[in-house]
């Protein structure tokens, strides 16, 4: 078994982590575009081109199904994606989880980049999931990039501006690209006010995981023996995980699991 995941950046951490915890067995290949990023503040168009460049990068290691772990390609782009790879090679979109959030009652927040923020995509799926729930969309420019480059002051600098403009009474937060993911902790802290009930997250990486499974077949096997292949392409250019990548628990996992080869 293989499973491909692309993003623009190191976003797809969370989501193949979830997969490897899964599948141990299953054989990855993650393809982001570094020579693109960030692909937030790009037009819908460009966003779509570099999509498809880091999808055909990745399907060309024969992967039984590809992961598009990037909420901005998959609000953008799914349709062009689907159309040029299905039905032979499946695509899994990844979606905010404002559905399992609004279910929980209370004021919601959506933290998303702001190619995400106020798209008609997100904007259907809060009518659709979260009617009569109140909802806060929160763009948080900056921080999808400062994540990519585990450049810590402009995380904090980043999650600060966007803690500032999220209301105070918030109970949920959706992490509406999957880059925050990887911080979603310093989120928490930032968002979290004293004397409230904990703040929920609620993020996409387990979802999307076990919906590639489903789309090929599979079931979960966490026990199984991991003897398997993790192919890393780098705006098409195979490469082992970068620094960056390993500044998180979840690069460090996936190196220690199933090393480069």
């Amino acid at each position: 078994m293989k499973i491909a995941l692309m993003d623009s950046g190191i976003g797809l951490l969370p989501a193949a982590a979830a997969v490897r915890r899964l599948r141990p067995d299953a054989d990855l290949v993650l393809s982001w575009d570094p020579d693109g990023m960030p692909w937030g503040p790009r037009t819908p168009e460009d966003i779509t081109e570099r999509a498809l460049a880091v999808c055909e990068a990745a399907a060309g290691h024969g992967p039984d199904v590809l992961i598009v772990a990037c909420n901005t390609a998959s609000v953008h782009s799914l349709p062009v994606l689907r159309a040029r790879f299905e039905p032979d090679l499946p695509i899994i979109g990844t979606v905010p989880a404002i559905k399992p959030a609004a279910a929980g009652g209370g004021h919601v927040a959506i933290w998303a980049t702001p190619a995400t923020t106020g798209s008609a995509y997100q904007r259907n799926l809060i009518e659709q999931f979260a009617d009569g729930v109140a909802v806060t969309e929160v763009p948080c420019p900056g921080l999808a990039d400062a994540v990519h480059h585990a450049d810590e002051s402009a995380i904090d600098a980043a999650i600060a501006a966007a803690a500032a403009r999220t209301p105070e009474d918030v109970t949920t937060v959706v992490l509406g690209c999957t880059n925050y993911e990887l911080v979603g902790e310093r989120i928490r802290a930032a968002v979290q006010r004293p004397g409230r009930p904990p703040l929920a997250l609620h993020g996409s990486a387990g979802a999307v995981a076990a919906q590639a499974l489903r789309r090929i077949g599979a079931q979960p096997a966490p026990a199984a023996a991991a003897d398997t292949t993790l192919t890393v392409l780098l705006s098409g250019r195979e490469a082992t995980l970068p620094d960056t990548a390993l500044s998180y628990e979840e690069g460090r996992f996936l190196q220690a699991v199933s090393p480069v080869r």
